[in-house]
């Protein structure tokens, strides 16, 4: 990553792909919500950075046939769109949830 805007931008790619993988594997509700969430929150934590393996261990266990390189389309069409929806300027919600994950992982 080289600016706080690549991280905003792959914080918001994590949320639509953890949507995406949600529906996958079935959830929806708060579990779609906290699944999605998760997959944000490891944008910035670099012991979880790895979203392709979390995803791929996820549905491997539950039997989602994905190819890795389906996957890698997804993520590289979201992060497309994650990018096309992010503002010109800061101070959005995504700002703030950016900067909330941020301060939760560095102050443990």
């Amino acid at each position: 990553m080289t600016s706080f805007d690549d991280l905003r931008t792959i914080i918001r790619r994590n949320l639509l792909l953890g949507m995406w993988a949600a529906e996958k594997l079935g959830l929806a509700g708060p579990d779609a919500d906290a699944y999605s969430d998760a997959l944000a929150v490891s944008a910035v934590d670099p012991e979880s950075s790895d979203v392709l393996a979390r995803i791929r261990k996820d549905f491997d266990s539950a039997g989602v046939i994905q190819s890795d390189e389906q996957i890698v389309c997804v993520m590289n069409e979201l992060m497309l769109q994650a990018a096309k929806q992010m503002p010109a300027t800061g101070g959005d919600a995504t700002d703030a949830a950016a900067v909330m994950l941020a301060r939760n992982l560095t102050s443990r």
